[in-house]
């Protein structure tokens, strides 16, 4: 066995023959692993002289790009029904999900120290948000999700906060039926639940993530802006989304101009 027989291999799962469909980049990926591994063992017992399949990578799948939805059907979604603490909790935390761009953990992660809502410029009212590696940032929250936290705080999350059944209140600005912090399974559900409500069956947190990024290139804002928002270290990670934007740059060019198909 030989690295060319390896590498032919490779190519062969790839591109299949007549007994066998070619394979995905990340169904062929993980067989050329699982021979790497044989061969580095053999080569590790003194079971074969070398190992041929070492200089042979898993081919790296294509690179997803993020699903963002129409704003449509992000205000579809938004629309939280009711007015118990509950759905209250709801319509703020959607809100603030899509108005800042943050990650779930993010969002429930939330204290009331972390919030600026009352300066006296309502326009520029912040969250603090605690990224990945402790890494703090502050974000912008628009009026829309400014009024669904405030109707919250002062007329939801008293009621729950009542609920604690230990003596002491929760700093968590998101809070469970019991008074306590509100956690990633329950903001799923709460996700899960309005997405059902607005026919949007499939939309996850990290979906509204990616809209917040999507819509707000769309708008025309700088890369580097959206980068610090979303709290990316590199803005190679950011710029993924303005592929995107290119797609839907080709869509309208492609429907509007007189000459862009022949």
């Amino acid at each position: 066995m030989t690295t060319v027989d390896v590498a032919e291999y490779l190519a062969g799962l790839r591109e299949g023959d007549a007994d066998h469909p070619p394979l995905a980049a990340s169904s062929a990926g993980r067989a050329v692993v699982a021979v790497r591994g044989l061969h580095a063992f053999a080569a590790a017992e003194q079971m074969a002289p070398g190992d041929p399949a070492r200089a042979v990578r898993p081919p790296t799948p294509p690179r997803r790009l993020p699903k963002a939805i129409p704003v449509s059907d992000v205000a579809r979604l938004l629309q939280v029904p009711g007015d118990a603490p509950a759905q209250r909790r709801d319509r703020a935390l959607l809100e603030v999900l899509y108005g800042t761009g943050a990650r779930i953990s993010e969002a429930v992660g939330l204290d009331l120290d972390d919030l600026e809502l009352t300066g006296a410029d309502r326009e520029v009212a912040t969250v603090r948000l605690a990224g990945k590696g402790g890494k703090e940032r502050i974000v912008p929250i628009g009026s829309y999700a400014l009024r669904a936290l405030e109707a919250y705080l002062v007329q939801a999350r008293p009621v729950l906060a009542g609920h604690a059944r230990s003596g002491q209140p929760s700093p968590a600005v998101f809070l469970n039926a019991r008074g306590g912090r509100l956690t990633r399974q329950g903001a799923w559900g709460a996700l899960r639940t309005a997405a059902v409500r607005a026919g949007l069956p499939d939309v996850s947190p990290h979906m509204l993530r990616h809209s917040f990024a999507t819509h707000l290139l769309d708008g025309g804002a700088d890369v580097r802006v959206v980068q610090e928002l979303l709290g990316h270290a590199s803005v190679a990670t950011t710029q993924v989304y303005t592929q995107v934007t290119v797609d839907r740059l080709r869509e309208v060019y492609a429907a509007a101009h007189p000459r862009a198909l022949g």
